[in-house]
């Protein structure tokens, strides 16, 4: 008996693998024909197609204005933060040549960095990706190539030579493709509920280290919730609570409020019945614009804060606005009517465990996204990693993989690699290379911006 269910309207209809194990391998193996392994490592900066200084500037088009020039000042700073805020770059480059046409469903920018802790709904943290405004269904191979490459990126900003950021590449190419062959075989549950823990990062310090990183790790998680967030963020004013301004970071804007508390109203309706009861025990009683991240600079992105109905809980959600995904104009458009439902779906395709307040919504012809402000999330930073890039590497890798096989068909990308290191010899070619080519468009962004 064949178990058949209709697709939603809308939405593509997707059907787990029924073809043989060898067949689904063979298919791998089929692509090859399309983009043999060798060429993965291929960079050609004269087959571009596109002018990178100007798919960046094109993007400020759809901008806040008044943000633009935080974007470019950000963007400027260094290759990494380059790096950081040109998917659309990226995207465009890598679509300039053939695909293996193993669709996975893309974080769209999986660079190290995106890698971070996060709170399940049981309150533990789990390891995971953190970034989805470009998720889209593409080839799987589009993902690993912005990670890896920001291996040798970040590793020359923190000061590391070249040797260390091919060895963290090799190491996590490694880690992809026996994860990836590991997947191929598994069963779907044991895909599905595969997780990483903090304890399993921790394990990338020395013994004597550990206990020392897991009491600062769960002091900054405890930090990093709504209550820790009130306390440092916020003040009393005439008695109510609220945010605390920092120019141009965290701003109060007179039309802000109103739009707001328009789209949380709408927004409302996208959460499951619980939840919707849940947030009706909290009342808005404040809002700033707020100015976040690299690429997201520009974007509408508010700041809410709420109050349970003691008059003592507090409750942050960030509003984002969520446009088209920097791969659209290649792959083709996303299924769902909206981008803030396009970037929450995904999220929860490839995340081990999500946000509860998750949801969407559209609102003065804009697309928003709203999830809880931090939420003990943890996110690593650079000059701390750098000593431990390799094994961090893999654990990312580790990641990615199961990501990928959550969500596309793990023993076709299985029998595209291979079982050899013919991938990951490619893939650290072209990290160096587009490496290379990230610092080339730094400078030439830099001297239109100094």
């Amino acid at each position: 008996m064949t178990l058949s269910i209709p697709a939603a309207a809308g939405h593509r209809s997707v059907s787990a693998p029924a073809l043989p194990m060898a067949e689904r391998r063979a298919i791998g193996r089929a692509a090859r024909d399309r983009v043999p392994l060798k060429r993965l490592g291929e960079w050609d900066p004269a087959a571009r197609g596109h002018d990178a200084l100007a798919t960046v500037l094109a993007q400020n088009e759809t901008r806040v204005q008044d943000l633009v020039p935080i974007r470019m000042s950000r963007m400027s700073a260094s290759p990494w933060t380059f790096y950081r805020g040109a998917a659309a770059v990226m995207a465009a480059d890598l679509a300039a040549a053939p695909h293996t046409g193993i669709e996975v469903q893309l974080c769209g920018d999986a660079h190290v960095l995106n890698f971070g802790l996060w709170a399940t709904p049981e309150r533990q943290l789990s390891f995971d990706l953190r970034d989805f405004d470009e998720t889209l269904r593409g080839p799987f191979e589009w993902d690993v190539k912005r990670y890896l490459a920001s291996l040798v990126v970040l590793a020359r900003d923190t000061g590391l030579d070249d040797r260390a950021g091919l060895a963290a590449v090799r190491a996590a190419a490694r880690a992809y493709r026996e994860r990836i062959a590991f997947y191929s075989t598994a069963d779907e549950l044991t895909i599905w509920y595969d997780v990483i823990t903090s304890d399993e990062l921790l394990e990338l310090f020395g013994p004597e280290e550990q206990e020392e990183r897991s009491a600062r790790l769960a002091k900054r998680a405890r930090r990093r919730t709504s209550a820790g967030a009130a306390r440092k963020l916020t003040h009393v004013v005439d008695g109510q609570l609220r945010i605390v301004e920092d120019p141009p970071v965290r701003v109060h804007l007179p039309e802000v409020a109103a739009l707001a508390g328009e789209t949380l109203q709408a927004y409302h309706d996208s959460l499951p019945y619980e939840r919707r009861g849940l947030l009706d025990r909290f009342t808005l009683v404040d809002v700033v614009r707020q100015v976040v991240g690299v690429g997201s600079v520009g974007m509408q992105v508010y700041l809410v804060l709420l109050q349970g109905r003691n008059g003592r809980e507090p409750l942050f959600l960030q509003i984002k606005e969520a446009g088209l995904s920097v791969y659209e104009q290649f792959l083709g458009p996303s299924p769902y009517p909206g981008h803030g439902e396009r970037v929450i779906r995904g999220k929860r395709q490839i995340q081990a465990a999500s946000d509860i307040f998750l949801g969407w919504t559209s609102v003065r012809g804009f697309d928003f996204y709203v999830r809880q402000f931090r939420d003990m999330k943890v996110i690593p930073n650079g000059e701390l990693i750098a000593p431990h890039l390799v094994p961090f590497a893999e654990r990312c890798a580790h990641v990615l993989a199961r990501s990928h096989a959550r969500t596309g068909d793990a023993m076709a990308i299985a029998g595209y690699i291979g079982k050899g290191r013919r991938f990951d010899e490619a893939m650290a070619e072209f990290a160096v290379a587009y490496a290379d080519q990230t610092a080339s468009d730094h400078r030439k962004l830099g001297n239109q911006f100094p």
